[in-house]
């Protein structure tokens, strides 16, 4: 990037914020926010309120205080920033569902205790999220934004209402399962106009058949992995008792070694992408399945679903690494289609892995509920924007540049856009944290 690009993120920012003042009474909120969003961009160590304080030369319990108590609609400004994307992909792209976790100390931050925790692997105090990312998956220049994080409440918390309100957490807010909460921001999302040509996710939740059957309902088309052991069926057995093991839906690991509907296959070859490491490749086979439906009145009855859906085995040459994945597209879908679809679930790998790094995800401390989504909201705007120009100085040449085009115009590191922006908003001047400056 060129001197001339950097200067221009300054006054695109101040056009971007402004679409969203209407969701401030006070003109002194929205400055608040904007010191807020340009803090968790700009190149401080620690991305929590005091530093941020610190560096915009607010006091530290006033910018707590517009977290936990100023008047502001976040939730309107949510339902903007989903309008946003959606118009500005109206072509649709990929919703990607997953979560993450926040390693945590003590006992106050609302729905913290110990559980799995993604980011280190095992279990420990920690706090979890569950979002919701889309992405238009363009091979060269990729635009990404979460739409929607929300916080996952352990049943301990749910059950201790004293906690609860103590927190700041909502009476109507209860335990809910990951993938409910997955389903639920999916149809929020359609609500707002996106369109999410699919939906792709991990084994946690394409291991449930209710979350499927709640895709179907809405006419999602998803592709997810599931478990060795989750259960499906070839062929609709001739006899609907579940008490036959013989007639009993099978383990897919089983499917893809022993049923003829595999065996008579070859492997087939699929070709991702090309990297700098090489082309990336993936063996796969394929059929049509009837998933195990356990909603029959009778629930010590398993029965097949009526409609089908894919069953694909995936297996990668060079590591022997074996996938098995479900996709409720129909009979005519491209088999390799599904797989490239599968595989753009690293679009929410590198947007967790730079949230973190470059605009606070996990740094947060916390006290209250409303506190906590404010932040998580923040970081996601922040996110956007920098996502939003990353893809347009992407796209322009530069006029120096003997060969002018997309290369010229990248850091040859790759490094994100929000390590630049220090040229912007060093973290040692205020002033130039401040938007009244």
């Amino acid at each position: 990037m060129n001197a001339e690009q950097l200067a221009s993120l300054q006054p695109a920012l101040s056009a971007w914020v402004q679409s969203f003042r209407p969701c401030f009474k006070r003109a002194v909120t929205f400055d608040y926010f904007q010191s807020y969003l340009l803090g968790l961009m700009a190149d401080l160590r620690r991305k929590s309120v005091e530093p941020i304080a610190l560096a915009c030369g607010v006091a530290v319990r006033t910018l707590q205080e517009f977290l936990s108590l100023f008047a502001w609609d976040h939730a309107r400004l949510e339902k903007m920033l989903i309008h946003r994307v959606a118009d500005r992909c109206p072509q649709g792209g990929i919703g990607v569902i997953d979560a993450t976790g926040h390693p945590k100390q003590g006992d106050k931050t609302p729905g913290v205790q110990r559980q799995y925790c993604g980011e280190s692997g095992k279990i420990e105090n920690c706090v979890v999220a569950q979002h919701l990312l889309f992405t238009d998956n363009d091979a060269k220049n990729p635009f990404s934004c979460v739409l929607a994080s929300d916080l996952y409440l352990p049943q301990d918390w749910a059950a201790d209402r004293d906690r609860c309100e103590e927190a700041g957490i909502p009476a109507e807010l209860v335990c809910r399962a990951k993938w409910k909460i997955a389903l639920e921001q999916v149809k929020q999302a359609l609500a707002g106009g996106v369109k999410l040509n699919w939906v792709v996710f991990d084994e946690e939740y394409g291991m449930v058949p209710a979350f499927w059957f709640g895709l179907d309902e809405m006419g999602q088309a998803a592709v997810g992995e599931v478990p060795a052991s989750f259960r499906a069926w070839v062929k609709r057995p001739a006899c609907r008792s579940g008490g036959y093991a013989s007639h009993a839906a099978r383990r897919v690991d089983n499917l893809s070694t022993h049923s003829p509907a595999f065996t008579s296959q070859p492997w087939k070859r699929c070709k991702v992408k090309d990297t700098t490491r090489g082309t990336l490749i993936w063996e796969y086979k394929a059929t049509r399945v009837h998933l195990s439906d356990s909603s029959h009145a009778n629930h010590n009855l398993s029965v097949p679903t009526d409609r089908m859906y894919w069953l694909i085995v995936m297996r990668q040459p060079k590591t022997g690494e074996i996938k098995y994945v479900i996709s409720n597209a129909g009979e005519g879908a491209s088999v390799e289609k599904l797989i490239r679809v599968l595989l753009s679930r690293w679009h929410v790998e590198k947007w967790f892995e730079r949230a973190k790094q470059e605009a606070g995800l996990g740094a947060f401390e916390v006290r209250t509920y409303v506190s906590l989504i404010r932040h998580w909201l923040c970081v996601r705007l922040a996110m956007c924007f920098l996502s939003e120009q990353t893809t347009r100085l992407r796209g322009e040449k530069c006029a120096h540049h003997l060969r002018a085009g997309l290369r010229g115009c990248l850091d040859p590191r790759g490094e994100a856009l929000a390590a630049r922006l220090e040229v912007l908003v060093p973290a040692d001047a205020a002033m130039c944290l401040s938007p009244t400056a």
